[in-house]
């Protein structure tokens, strides 16, 4: 018969828990790809935290739309990107103070989305789908073309600061493959030729391309009905010109 002290003494050690490693499965981001996404950290003072007087009074415009100020936080960084082509720390600074949130909490909502970006970049970005449809259907050429015809690397500038060319995942168009994003405007079914054409319209500012990002959804007409707190949105008579579903532009 065992006795609780015969009991205790035959106990087990505890069993270390081995090491948590990485998976290698890719579900666990890898460093380069962590530092990739990680935004800059926030510096303390420096620079003039104001927006231009115009954009100033259209935050106050964006900002009515919504029940509260924190709603129109992205918008406003949409806004911010416009005005210097990149989110800067005096910007997002500024829209802190307009929404009430603190600069950690700007920059840290910026860095979970990609159009958003803390670098310079050039006035036009191309972004090219290589995602199935668009693979099959030359979006890999295309890209390399871009790149070569405009003279840089995949995800560089060029010299004047006209162009960045960026590999994207899928752009949601794979109807229109393969499909090309200009500051997040579409067009489908394009061809080398095509491009080049794109690039000279371009060039020469004959195209209605708004500079710096997806600003579709700040420079928008949004009529009274919809304003926060009035009518709910699918009462609305009218959608915002954004959410249109023909806006895909097909070349040639």
């Amino acid at each position: 018969m065992w006795t609780g002290e015969a009991r205790s003494s035959r106990r087990r050690p505890p069993r270390r828990r081995p090491p948590v490693l990485a998976c290698s499965h890719g579900l666990r981001p890898t460093r380069s790809q962590v530092e990739h996404r990680r935004p800059p950290p926030v510096r303390a003072g420096g620079g003039p935290v104001t927006l231009s007087p115009a954009n100033e009074a259209l935050a106050a415009e964006i900002i009515s739309w919504f029940p509260r100020p924190r709603s129109a936080l992205i918008p406003l960084l949409h806004l911010a990107q416009e005005q210097d082509g990149y989110l800067t720390d005096e910007a997002m600074r500024r829209v802190g103070e307009l929404v009430g949130a603190t600069p950690a909490e700007v920059k840290g909502t910026a860095g979970f989305y990609e159009m958003f970006r803390f670098e310079p970049v050039g006035t036009y970005m191309i972004n090219v789908c290589t995602n199935i449809s668009c693979l099959l259907w030359g979006g890999e050429e295309l890209l390399h073309h871009a790149a070569e015809s405009l003279g840089v690397e995949v995800g560089g500038t060029t010299d004047d600061g006209k162009f960045t060319v960026e590999e994207a995942e899928c752009i949601a168009a794979c109807t229109e493959a393969p499909c090309l994003q200009v500051n997040y405007r579409y067009r489908g079914r394009i061809t080398p030729d095509d491009f080049d054409r794109l690039v000279e319209d371009l060039r020469a500012d004959r195209l209605d391309i708004p500079r710096h990002g997806a600003l579709s959804r700040v420079r928008q007409s949004i009529p009274a009905e919809r304003l926060a707190g009035v009518v709910p949105p699918e009462q609305a008579r009218e959608a915002p010109v954004w959410l249109a579903r023909n806006n895909v532009e097909v070349a040639g």
